[in-house]
């Protein structure tokens, strides 16, 4: 088959690999009709997520078609069409149980590996390092779900794969990202990074009664995607200082939730970015976390922070003395997607969202690296490329 696989930082290749096969019986096998490039695939483009190895199949958004099944996966049968989250959860474990699902403790069989780094493992994730399991990722063909008898989420007729492809991750993270702002009636929330994961994040808001919502960013099409998709307020932090920015839009308070849907890779305009960037280079630093401080500083008092982009290791100069001080409540993570997967469905079947819309660009899985490069340098006014293999 033909997989999309990792050699090194900017290197990505197409390639003739062989077909997977079932090893367990609760895996399948699935036939591969629509995948896409995250911007979490970005940071392992760019080189900055440790433990790849030339060959790596990467992707952990996708979907497709069950033409094969181990012989205990009794909840979906051969020619079902389903997604796949992208966490890899066993569905026995005690945080499983507890809905906890992308923290697994059985998926991830490295796990020696994230506990030397973290303390503990997180659950293996699709096309994401052997940190995280070293599982082949959906930019291919075909791909073996591993505990399929808890993975796999059978979409009913009559949507399309641009309908329901995202339920695989950024749809749930957006949504998670906007519920662990605990929203409440009348609040403001502030979203830095207007990506997939940042449109999921506004739309999420809104239908969890945010009353405003104010959108950062510097890429004039994202931005444009945030006020006219979103109903978003935004700001150009090329143009103008956000934080400042948004004290004037919220009287001198700040917003009641600020969330950051950048992560470990952001961008910057003050010295802080350019200490972040040379640190990084040099690995000095692994993160560059710009959007973090502003996000730190711009809440209000009491206010709450949600981490919806991705972090990596060991973070510097981190404003911890304002959050305590301001007495900020934090919550971050990978998604628990198997949490909102039900619920989500019936959001698109009952046309609150239509998650298509962030889509600008489809192609063949052999041009998956013009993907990655026009992605990543927001080429062509690129926001989310869709993989058809």
């Amino acid at each position: 088959m033909k997989a999309v696989c990792w050699h090194g930082a900017n290197d990505v290749r197409v390639e003739t690999v062989p077909d997977p096969k079932i090893i367990n019986p609760r895996d399948a096998i699935i036939k591969i009709t629509s995948t896409a490039i995250c911007g979490s695939d970005l940071h392992i483009y760019d080189g900055f997520i440790p433990t790849m190895e030339k060959g790596d199949i990467l992707g952990h958004e996708f979907m497709g078609e069950v033409v094969e099944l181990g012989s205990e996966v009794k909840n979906v049968k051969i020619g079902d069409r389903v997604v796949v989250p992208f966490t890899i959860s066993c569905g026995n474990c005690f945080f499983c149980n507890r809905d906890l699902w992308s923290l697994c403790d059985n998926s991830n069989p490295n796990a020696w590996m994230a506990e030397k780094m973290m303390g503990h493992s997180p659950s293996g994730l699709f096309g994401y390092s052997h940190l995280f399991g070293g599982y082949a990722g959906g930019q291919a063909e075909y791909a073996r779900v591993p505990f399929a008898d808890v993975g796999l989420f059978k979409i009913p007729e009559g949507l399309t794969d641009e309908q329901v492809l995202f339920l695989t991750d950024i749809f749930p993270t957006g949504y998670m990202a906007a519920e662990n702002c605990r929203i409440e009636p009348g609040d403001t929330v502030a979203v830095w990074g207007c990506g997939p994961v940042g449109q999921f994040a506004i739309k999420s808001a809104y239908l969890l009664g945010a009353d405003r919502v104010i959108a950062i960013d510097r890429i004039p099409e994202r931005l444009q995607m945030a006020k006219e998709q979103g109903n978003a307020e935004i700001i150009n932090y090329e143009e103008v200082d956000a934080g400042e920015a948004l004290k004037e839009m919220t009287g001198g308070r700040g917003p009641d939730a600020c969330l950051d849907a950048v992560g470990m890779e952001a961008h910057g305009t003050g010295l802080d970015a350019l200490y972040d960037k040379a640190k990084q280079a040099v690995r000095l630093e692994t993160d560059r976390p710009t959007a973090l401080r502003q996000v730190i500083v711009a809440c209000r008092k009491g206010g709450r922070v949600s981490l919806a982009g991705v972090y990596g290791g060991f973070l510097d100069k981190i404003p911890m003395g304002a959050a305590f001080n301001k007495g900020l409540s934090f919550k971050m993570g990978q998604t628990h997607v198997h949490r909102y997967l039900k619920p989500l469905l019936e959001h698109i079947q009952n046309g609150k969202i239509d998650p298509s819309f962030v889509i600008t660009h489809k192609m063949n899985i052999e041009d998956a690296p013009k993907g990655y490069e026009i992605f990543k340098h927001k080429k062509d006014n690129c926001i989310k490329v869709v993989l058809k293999p």
